[in-house]
């Protein structure tokens, strides 16, 4: 069995376990999540992220079965890694693709983590536009994200699929997040409602399915008169779904102007997303505190799409992954302090 498909296979396996661990743990009872289980579960996902990091760079190379220097000049070059190898020195070119292949992977984690941000926004919205109470909030989140992994899964092999083919499709990539950035510091202040009638998926879901017009505690589905009917906390976990489907169009393209191998976006991509339900029960009751986020995910989002557009001109004027990865840190850090300095002014 190929070394590529060994180790989709091996990871996917571990998510699921990881998953079903969660669920046995918190699934079988509707508890709300306390600050301390949330920090505890955000932990354990940075931590989890952070010893994938490690066996790239101590393993990285198996991933794409690479035995000899010809292999490695063909993955770097498939892949658009860019990197000068020395034919003379294959432990020393190997050592310096691990450490690349290692850092697109921590830089497009970051990039992802902070984008799944605006993710929190929105699903606080959803749940209060809604009035689902917060013991359910879990439950909802967790099916949401085994939904994500198997959509995320699909459109990362897409993409690279088409940037293989249609290399030129980056530059599109570009300019859809470049419009994407200036949409979102245009739209920055902008207060964003849900219409819980109006929402296409409560509309296309009362016209195809029977719905309950109540929730039945912490159920899915109900049955009345022998009929089947989905209840309105299933209404909440299509949105979700559906409000990811949407953040996934901006976030996969991003993460593509890091690192070009669909096996670093993917494995970057879920580590972001599974630690997503920690992350919000952590700033679920202090999201709005950092109101210049929305403001720093907009320049972060340009800057992205900027990067993408000039291309190869990037890594000649010295734009490289290490140093992207401080720019964007340095957008996060400096929209969060603004945030804590100038806190914004209490509605009168």
């Amino acid at each position: 069995m190929p070394s590529e498909l060994i180790f989709i296979i091996g990871f996917l396996a571990f998510i699921v376990a990881l998953l079903a661990i969660d669920l046995g743990l918190f699934g079988k009872a509707d508890k709300p999540i306390t600050i301390k289980q949330a920090a505890i579960m955000s932990g354990v996902w940075i931590s989890l992220a952070l010893i994938c990091y490690g066996l790239i760079l101590r393993y990285g190379h198996l991933l794409h079965h690479i035995d000899s220097f010809a292999t490695l000049q063909k993955v770097n070059a498939k892949h658009f890694h860019n990197l000068k190898l020395d034919p003379s020195d294959f432990s020393g070119s190997l050592a310096l693709y691990r450490r690349n292949l290692g850092l697109e992977f921590i830089t497009g984690y970051v990039v992802e983590y902070a984008l799944s941000v605006d993710n929190i926004f929105v699903m606080v919205l959803i749940f209060t536009a809604f009035g689902v109470q917060s013991k359910y909030f879990h439950k909802v989140l967790l099916w949401g994200i085994i939904g994500a992994v198997v959509m995320r899964f699909l459109f990362i092999f897409l993409g690279a699929t088409l940037i293989a083919q249609f290399h030129w499709i980056l530059y599109i990539f570009g300019l859809f997040l470049l419009y994407t950035g200036i949409m979102m510091f245009i739209n920055r202040n902008q207060e964003q409602e849900i219409d819980t009638e109006r929402h296409v998926v409560v509309r296309f879901a009362s016209k195809y399915f029977a719905v309950h017009p109540k929730f039945v505690g912490g159920q899915f589905f109900t049955k009345i008169d022998g009929k089947r009917l989905i209840t309105p906390l299933f209404l909440v976990l299509l949105i979700i779904e559906v409000t990811d489907l949407v953040f996934a169009v901006d976030s996969i393209p991003a993460i593509f102007s890091i690192t070009k191998d669909p096996y670093i976006v993917f494995f970057s991509n879920i580590f972001a997303i599974l630690g997503l339900r920690s992350m919000f029960f952590l700033l679920v009751n202090i999201i709005d505190k950092f109101h210049y986020l929305k403001t720093g995910l907009a320049f972060l989002m340009a800057f992205i799409g900027l990067k993408m557009l000039v291309g190869d001109y990037a890594l000649k004027y010295g734009l490289t992954t290490g140093v992207s990865l401080l720019i964007i840190l340095g957008i996060l850090a400096v929209s969060i302090i603004a945030s804590l300095l100038f806190p914004k002014k209490a509605v009168e």
